[in-house]
């Protein structure tokens, strides 16, 4: 089944899809260094580089060279969410436009309507965290507020099915907790629209694990006791990094962050803000305002910083999930861009005094081990490469995902899926401004005025 991918980063959530019998012939990036992986692990497909804004028409062009008027069943596009996403600073309220409008990547969901309006899929999936379906942003033609979901959802309204839901990919067998959702359009000629209506589902996997019927989350414990990476250490370079894997590596702490990590008692969930002793004289019970000890006066081994006076002050920070580690018994935290910093949310191994490297937070992504991330870690280090998988769609959903869509594209029910009544479409529905009104398994006359069916 032929696809096409907008905003492809480094290819790992495409491979779900490929996974479930989807091949890529076009796909674009605009990093230079993304693509490069993007073409390690999709070497048959056109790869194009740009911002889509300025080559959406060479994704089309591109794709009509090697295939004609024929339409590709998938379309799947993840625009960046730096402008939605609630781990960003100074984004402002979300229901103001003014404030959502000045981060213009909020409406790059502008080049997926033009490229899904000129090759007509079957079917067009975007992903972004749950704020896309929230924010405001300006409408260009209208000049009116509103989410860039629900901006894309009137440009295809005329020839596509909107379906939305908001998961926790915990629910899926993914070893961390990761909201995300997902739009996912429906061409209204396909079979497939027709195998929903009837059924009343959506075109969406059902749930696989954290239900009473299903298998437990997979704990951070499970996950990284399954990947058999070796241990490691960041208190010194030689213990920092494992020969035999490359992308197992941990930046080396060689001052007090060392320190105030081996404080915390490893397998207990606990952040450095909870350290209540003094690492020097051994002090008890100091309270937890204190930046220094109160019979010694050394800095105690929580987040503190130096003022230009030489006072010490605890920083000021989210005590609730900065410097803390991952409880073993749980999901992951997000694996995100900043896995590599100690004060960024949950980084901290459960066990073992570093951050995740970039080869376990893969693994938590669901990344194959058979991934071909050629030679990042030389070329680009950490961040560049922490980057590219903490922007990835897990490709453990997107192959749930991409099953579904493939039994539907042939006209067949499939694997479960979500019905329409399930809460979590009905509310992102309502978000997109689609509630209080019936669904379309019981009532079609409603859905035809909600969703523009003719």
């Amino acid at each position: 089944m032929k696809a096409v991918s907008l905003f492809s980063n480094c290819g790992a959530g495409d491979v779900g899809f490929a996974g479930a019998g989807f091949r890529f012939c076009v796909v674009s990036e605009l990093v230079e260094r993304r693509l490069e992986v993007l073409r390690l692990n999709h070497p048959a497909a056109v790869a194009v580089l740009g911002d889509l804004r300025r080559t959406w028409p060479l994704v089309v062009d591109s794709f009509r060279e090697a295939h004609g008027s024929e339409a590709p069943v998938l379309l799947s596009g993840c625009p960046p969410c730096q402008g939605m996403s609630s781990a960003r600073s100074g984004r402002g309220k979300e229901n103001d436009p003014d404030a959502g409008s000045r981060d213009g990547r909020n409406l790059l969901v502008l080049p997926i309507a033009e490229v899904a309006k000129e090759l007509r899929p079957i079917f067009v999936v975007v992903e972004n965290v749950p704020a896309f379906l929230r924010r405001r942003v300006w409408d260009p033609d209208s000049a009116t507020p509103c989410s860039a979901a629900k901006i894309l959802c009137k440009r295809l309204e005329s020839e596509y099915r909107v379906y939305a839901t908001v998961v926790d990919l915990c629910e899926y067998g993914v070893p961390q907790h990761r909201s995300r959702a997902f739009l996912t359009f429906v061409r209204k000629d396909a079979d497939a629209l027709g195998v929903l209506r009837r059924t009343g589902s959506t075109p969406f996997p059902a749930p696989t694990h954290g239900s009473p019927d299903c298998p437990a989350f997979v704990t951070i414990d499970d996950a990284l006791r399954e990947s058999r990476l070796p241990g490691l250490d960041a208190g010194a370079a030689e213990t920092a990094g494992s020969e035999d894997h490359p992308m197992h590596r941990v930046p080396v702490w060689p001052d007090r962050r060392y320190e105030m990590v081996a404080a915390i008692p490893p397998g207990s969930g606990r952040s450095a803000w909870d350290t209540d002793y003094c690492g020097r004289c051994e002090t008890k019970e100091i309270a937890l305002t204190e930046a220094v000890c109160p019979k010694c006066g050394s800095p105690m081994l929580r987040p503190t910083v130096r003022e230009g006076d030489g006072s010490w002050r605890l920083i000021r920070g989210f005590r609730s999930s900065s410097y803390r580690r991952m409880d073993p018994a749980r999901p992951a935290a997000t694996v995100t861009t900043a896995s590599g910093h100690i004060g960024s949310d949950r980084t901290l191994h459960p066990w073992e005094n570093r951050v995740l490297s970039p080869a376990e937070c893969s693994w938590l992504q669901t990344i194959p081990s058979s991934f071909q991330w050629g030679d990042s870690m030389e070329k680009w280090g950490h961040t560049g490469v922490r980057q590219m998988i903490g922007e990835a769609v897990p490709p453990r959903f997107t192959m749930l995902h991409g099953e579904v869509l493939a039994a539907l594209a042939e006209g067949r029910e499939g694997p479960q899926t979500l019905s329409q009544e399930d809460g979590r479409c009905k509310k992102a529905l309502a978000k997109l401004g689609y509630g209080g009104r019936e669904t379309p398994s019981t009532a079609e006359a409603a859905a035809s005025e909600v969703f523009g069916d003719g």
